[in-house]
């Protein structure tokens, strides 16, 4: 009945409220146990007869002691109270009650509401010094009330109303923050139960900011795992689309061979040339995907030398230039020199290069031009490849380094056609050396892709 959080929550409310309250009822029976209505009563009747007294003071006293002794003795009889008159040495000078045990004298003088006699039964009194220097006291044995009586003081039955009347309060309120709290926090337990992936829905942010933040972060993760599995499938699909059309052509040659279909020795020649160019392409996109895998899981064997970005350019220039001369496009070169070194696989970042290479001479047309450059901004150095070639259009731009996207919607064989994991591949080396990769196009217009990577 109790396991669930919210009963768990409204019961601990209930606790923590019910304990308050009963801290707060002791205080109050412990003073009305300590000061009791009898206690109160008396209280207020010695201040009225010293405020009697006080008021008839001319009558009384400069009396001779004998007289005052007769007449504190008939008031203090009338008024039902002891009279005690003290000198400035505190000495008792008339005692309305003389035969009655005497008080405590330092007690008295200290002007205390309470004060013990000879044997010990505690007595009220009310002390005011006299402008002669006399004291007048008035006292009265304080009051023994029973337990029942003082349970029937006046403050209880407000004590307790008010405390009834708070517990509920109280409760209906815990009870209310416990649904706030709880409910949410229901509601992911049971979605966390039922997690099934793509039917996921995002569950309302509400209650307390921690709990807010916890939804939040469970919609984030919702939403990772629903985009994890949507290219868990375009990958397979990808991967399927790009294993089936180099299969079905080995398949088909071979067959052609096979059954005489190819009969000549200039046709068996073309057929055998078919399968292996795409045994090969087979064989780069084994090695593509195995490259993606080793990167993705964190395990590719990284180096960490010191690295020269100009070198690096250089380098890629020499290797690609016979190809951009023969495609009739220009390759230059704009360095920032005494640029400093970082930490970097020379390799990686090599084939990152060559692939922004390889891609922008695909699509710079003749009498285009390359152009590679770095330079040094802020903690970072950026390479920058820039060409003149036919742009990338706008809606291919945010889903140009996923895998497998190729912007030629049509997807047909051609000469120099990839499988569109070489953007993937460099992104994932960049953010491996801790730096960022992004591209800059218009149709028409070329485009320009930045390598940036930190200093340290």
């Amino acid at each position: 009945m109790f396991s669930s959080i919210r009963s768990r929550l409204w019961l601990t409310y209930a606790f923590l409220v019910a304990a308050a309250l009963l801290i707060v009822a002791a205080v109050f029976v412990v003073y009305v146990i300590r000061n009791p209505l009898a206690y109160r009563q008396a209280l207020v009747k010695l201040t009225a007869v010293q405020g009697v007294l006080l008021a008839r003071q001319e009558e009384w006293e400069n009396l001779p002691p004998d007289r005052l002794e007769r007449l504190f003795a008939r008031q203090g009889e009338t008024l039902e109270a002891r009279l005690l008159l003290l000198d400035d040495a505190r000495r008792v000078i008339v005692d309305s009650n003389p035969s009655a045990p005497a008080l405590d004298l330092r007690r008295l003088a200290r002007l205390n509401q309470t004060t013990y006699d000879s044997e010990g039964s505690p007595w009220l009194f009310k002390a005011r010094r006299l402008e002669n220097g006399r004291t007048l006291i008035v006292a009265t044995p304080r009051p023994r009330p029973a337990l029942l009586t003082v349970l029937a003081d006046e403050l209880m039955p407000p004590l307790l109303v008010g405390g009834l009347m708070a517990l509920v309060l109280a409760l209906f309120l815990a009870f209310g923050v416990a649904r706030w709290v709880a409910d949410p926090l229901q509601r992911l337990v049971n979605a966390a139960r039922a997690f099934s992936g793509e039917a996921a829905r995002p569950l309302p942010v509400e209650g307390p900011r921690e709990v807010r933040a916890l939804l939040q972060a469970f919609n984030q993760m919702t939403a990772r795992v629903q985009a994890g599995q949507n290219a868990q499938r375009a990958f397979v699909a990808n991967v399927s689309h790009e294993l089936k059309t180099p299969l079905t052509a080995i398949q088909g040659f071979a067959q052609a061979i096979l059954d005489g279909t190819a009969g000549t020795p200039e046709a068996q020649r073309q057929a055998a040339q078919i399968i292996y160019d795409e045994a090969a392409r087979l064989h780069r996109l084994a090695l593509d995907l195995l490259d993606l895998a080793r990167l993705d899981s964190g395990i590719a064997d990284l180096k960490r030398d010191p690295l020269d970005l100009n070198a690096l350019a250089r380098g890629a220039v020499e290797r690609f230039g016979p190809r951009a001369q023969a495609a009739g496009v220009r390759l230059d070169l704009e360095l920032e020199p005494l640029l400093p070194e970082i930490p970097g696989d020379g390799d990686r970042l090599a084939q990152v290069l060559d692939n922004l290479l390889d891609n922008a001479l695909k699509f710079t047309p003749s009498g285009g031009q390359i152009v590679i450059r770095t330079r040094k901004r802020g903690d970072e150095l950026e390479m920058q490849v820039q060409d003149t070639g036919i742009g990338i259009a706008p809606e291919a731009l945010p889903r140009i380094f996923e895998r497998f996207y190729q912007a030629d919607p049509s997807r047909q064989r051609g000469q120099g056609r990839g499988a569109g994991l070489g953007l993937s591949i460099a992104r994932e080396i960049v953010a491996a050396h801790g730096g960022t990769i992004s591209v800059r196009s218009a149709p028409g217009q070329g485009s320009t892709f930045f390598v940036r990577l930190p200093l340290q």
